[in-house]
C-alpha cells in the first residue's frame, strides 16, 4: 500500500471505526450514485433587475410548472394549474388574496395543502432522504416528512395523512405551512444555481439580488465584468468608484448607493451644487423609470456629469501608468483641443466635434489633474466604499462563489469571450510584463483579482486593483471582450460610427466546430456531450439571432433581463436548464412586476428550446459530484479490505 493511501486510510478509519461503519457508508454512496441529478439552473446578465430576477428564481425557468403538469396531468383545470404555480411563487401574497376573495377557505387549504404535498413528493424523489431531511424547514421539518414518507405499517394511509392535514387546520397553522411547503417545493425543484456574470448595474436592485444569493442553498458566480467593477470599487479603487456612481446616476439608480448600501453621496452633491451650478449638462441625460422632481433629477444629471468627468480623468492617469495595457488612444482628455472644441479620435486622429466643451474642472494644460476638491470628494467616496459593510459582505461573497469561469459537470462556464485573433489562435495579452493566452490569461486575472482585494502589501494590492479595472473595461479583457468602452464618445461626440465597440474576433468565430473544440480543449473538456455557457452579448432575437451556436455546443443565454436592452433583443432574457433529462433554453417575456404576475397568475417564460436530450438519463454518478464518490467508495473500499486482513484494526 502506498504511503499516501495509508494515510489515507487513518483518516477515514477515525470517522468509519469498524467494517459494519465503512460498509453502510458504501452502500449509501453506491445508492446515491444512481439517483437522477439534480436539475441546474443558469442565469446571467441580471443587471439589477431584482424582480423579474426572484421570479425567474421562484419558478425555475418553468421548472415548477412542469412538476406541476407531470403530477397532474389532465386530473385538473390549465387555471387550477396556475392558481397552483402563483401559490408556490408568492405564498404569502396569494394567501392575503384568498382570504378577501374565498368563500369556504377551510375547503381551499384543504385542497391546496394535499396538492402541495403531492408536488413536493415529485420534487424530492431525486434525492436521499437525508438531503430531504437537511432541507425541511426546521418549524414543520417533523410534519413534512411524516406527509411525504411512505408509512407500511400504516394500512389507511389516507385517514392518517387526512387527519395530519385537518389538524393543521383546525389548530390555524395552514398559512404558515402552505408558505412552508411553497418555499420548501422551490428549494428542491432547482439542486444548483449558476450565476455567469453582471449582477450589477442598470437596474435598482443588485443589492437585494445579491442578499438573494447569499441566503441560496447552493450557487457558483462566474464575474461579469460590471460585477468586477462593483468588486474594484468595494477595494477603494478610484477608477472603478468613478464608473460605478457614473453608471448609476446615468440610470437613476444613486438610490442603490445610498438606501441600498448606505453610501454617503451627501459630499458629492455638495460639490455638485458648487462647483456645477451653471455648467451645461444637456449632454448628461439620466434614463430613469421613476417620478423624480425636477430639482434632483437636476441633481442627478449634474452628478451625471461630476462622475464621468472624474472617471476620464482617473482612468487617463491609470493608463498613462500602464503602458503595457495599450490603451493610449483611450486617454481622450488629452486628445481634446480646447481653442477648436474637438477631439482626435482613433489610432489615425481623426478631429471631431465635440457636443460639450464646458468642463469647470479640468485645466487645459493639465487635463488629468484632480481639482483639490475633486481630491476631497474622492477620497471622501473610497473611504464610504470601503467602510460599507454591507457591500463589503457582498464583494466577499462573489470572491468565495466565484471567479472569472467555472467548469461544472463537463460544461464550461464564463461571461464575455474567450480572446481570439483573427485567425483563431487565442490572442496574447501583456500582465505585469509577460504574455498570456487561453487559460493561463483568466487564471492570471483572477490571481491579480484577488490580490487586489485581500493583498497586504500595498503594492500588489494597487497593481490588483487597477487589473480590476483593466478587466472591467481594457480591450484585452475576457469579461469585456470588445476594443473599447465608447463613453466618452457616446457622451461627447454625434458621429456614430465613433460609439461602435467592435467585439473581439471570438464572436464572428464561434460558430464554427474548430473553434469551440480548441476552447473546450484549453480547459481540459473533451467530446460532444461538453458546451460553453456563455454571457455578456445580447441575443437579439427580434432579428433574428439564436441563442444556440456551434449546433448546440455554445449557448449564449443573454437576451435582455435589462430592461434597457429590451428594445433592441425583443425579449426579456434567455435562461438555461439542464436537469437528468436534458438542456432546454428558456426565453422569457417582460416582466411587469410581481403584483402583476401575482394577481394575473401569470408565468414569464414564453417557449423553451431544446439544446439536448439525453438518450439515457443522467445520474449522479455521471457528474462531478459522482466523480468525488467513486473515490470515496475506492478508499472505503481499500478501507474495508484493510479491517479484513488485520492492516488496521476495527475500534
Amino acid at each position: 500500500m502506498k504511503e499516501k493511501d495509508n494515510q489515507v486510510l487513518r483518516v477515514l478509519a477515525k470517522q468509519y471505526p469498524s467494517i459494519a461503519a465503512a460498509s453502510t457508508e458504501i452502500i449509501n454512496l453506491q445508492s446515491i450514485m444512481n439517483l437522477p441529478k439534480g436539475t441546474e439552473h443558469f442565469l446571467t446578465d441580471i443587471h439589477g433587475e431584482y424582480e423579474q430576477f426572484n421570479h425567474v428564481l421562484k419558478n425555475g425557468s418553468g421548472s415548477v410548472r412542469k412538476k406541476i403538469d407531470e403530477e397532474f396531468g389532465n386530473t385538473i383545470s390549465s387555471r387550477d394549474k396556475k392558481s397552483l404555480a402563483t401559490l408556490i411563487y408568492y405564498p404569502e401574497e396569494k394567501l392575503e388574496i384568498v382570504r378577501k376573495e374565498e368563500d369556504n377557505l377551510e375547503d381551499w387549504y384543504k385542497i391546496s395543502l394535499h396538492r402541495l404535498v403531492q408536488i413536493i413528493k415529485r420534487v424530492s424523489s431525486k434525492y436521499t432522504r437525508s438531503k430531504v431531511r437537511k432541507a425541511l424547514p426546521k418549524d414543520f421539518a417533523y410534519v413534512i416528512e411524516e406527509l411525504i414518507t411512505e408509512k407500511e405499517e400504516i394500512h389507511d394511509k389516507e385517514a392518517y395523512y387526512n387527519e395530519i392535514i385537518r389538524t393543521i387546520i383546525r389548530i390555524g397553522r395552514a398559512p404558515q405551512f402552505i408558505v412552508a411547503l411553497s418555499q420548501l417545493i422551490q428549494r428542491l425543484v432547482i439542486d444548483h444555481l449558476h450565476i455567469v456574470g453582471d449582477i450589477y448595474d442598470r437596474g435598482p436592485g443588485p443589492h437585494i439580488i445579491m442578499d438573494t444569493l447569499c441566503a441560496y442553498h447552493s450557487v457558483d458566480v462566474q464575474w461579469g465584468n460590471h460585477d468586477v467593477a462593483w468588486m474594484g470599487a468595494a477595494s477603494g479603487h478610484m477608477a472603478c468608484i468613478a464608473n460605478v456612481i457614473r453608471i448609476a446616476a446615468r440610470y437613476g439608480n444613486l438610490d442603490t448607493l445610498e438606501d441600498g448600501y448606505g453610501i454617503n453621496l451627501l459630499p458629492l452633491a455638495t460639490f455638485v451644487m458648487d462647483v456645477y451650478e451653471h455648467t451645461d449638462c444637456s449632454v448628461f441625460a439620466v434614463r430613469t423609470g421613476k417620478n423624480r422632481n425636477r430639482k434632483a433629477l437636476d441633481l442627478d444629471i449634474r452628478m451625471h456629469k461630476a462622475m464621468a468627468i472624474l472617471q476620464f480623468k482617473l482612468e487617463g492617469q491609470l493608463i498613462r501608468r500602464h503602458p503595457e495595457f495599450h490603451m493610449e488612444d483611450r486617454v481622450l482628455l488629452e486628445r481634446i483641443d480646447f481653442q477648436k472644441g474637438t477631439v482626435r479620435l482613433g489610432s489615425g486622429g481623426r478631429e471631431y466635434a465635440m457636443r460639450d466643451m464646458d468642463f469647470p474642472t479640468v485645466n487645459p494644460a493639465d487635463p488629468l489633474a484632480l481639482t483639490e476638491e475633486e481630491e476631497e470628494v474622492m477620497r471622501g467616496l473610497q473611504q464610504a466604499f470601503l467602510n460599507c459593510e454591507k457591500l463589503q459582505r457582498h464583494v466577499r461573497f462573489l470572491y468565495s462563489k466565484g471567479g472569472l469561469y467555472k467548469i461544472y459537470n463537463g460544461n464550461l462556464l464564463y461571461h464575455g469571450c474567450m480572446p481570439m485573433e483573427e485567425d483563431g489562435s487565442f490572442a496574447g495579452v501583456e500582465i505585469c510584463g509577460k504574455a498570456y493566452s487561453g487559460k493561463a490569461l483568466y487564471d492570471i486575472l483572477e490571481h491579480h483579482a484577488r490580490r487586489g482585494y485581500y493583498a497586504k502589501d500595498q503594492a500588489e494590492r494597487t497593481m490588483g486593483q487597477d487589473l480590476m479595472w483593466y478587466i472591467w473595461a481594457g480591450k484585452g479583457s475576457p469579461v469585456f471582450g470588445k476594443d473599447k468602452m465608447a463613453a466618452f464618445e457616446r457622451y461627447f461626440v454625434d458621429e456614430k460610427e465613433t460609439h461602435e465597440e467592435r467585439k473581439n474576433s471570438y464572436y464572428r468565430l464561434l460558430e464554427q466546430e474548430e473553434t469551440v473544440d480548441r476552447i473546450l480543449k484549453e480547459f481540459g473538456l473533451h467530446g460532444k456531450e461538453s458546451h460553453i455557457v456563455n454571457g455578456h452579448v445580447p441575443v437579439e432575437q427580434i432579428h433574428g439571432e439564436s441563442p444556440i451556436k456551434c449546433g448546440g455546443r455554445l449557448l449564449i443565454i443573454d437576451g435582455g433581463f435589462s430592461k434597457a436592452y429590451q428594445a433592441k433583443t425583443g425579449i426579456a432574457g434567455y435562461t438555461l436548464v439542464c436537469s437528468s433529462r436534458g438542456m432546454q433554453l428558456v426565453a422569457h417575456e417582460p416582466f411587469e412586476s410581481a403584483c402583476a404576475a401575482i394577481v394575473n397568475e401569470s408565468d414569464l417564460f414564453s417557449h423553451y428550446l431544446d439544446v439536448e436530450t439525453y438518450v439515457h438519463r443522467k445520474l449522479v454518478a455521471d457528474t462531478d459530484v459522482g466523480r468525488e464518490l467513486r473515490e470515496q467508495v475506492y478508499y472505503l473500499e481499500e478501507l474495508l479490505e484493510a479491517y479484513r486482513d488485520g492492516t488496521l484494526r476495527e475500534e
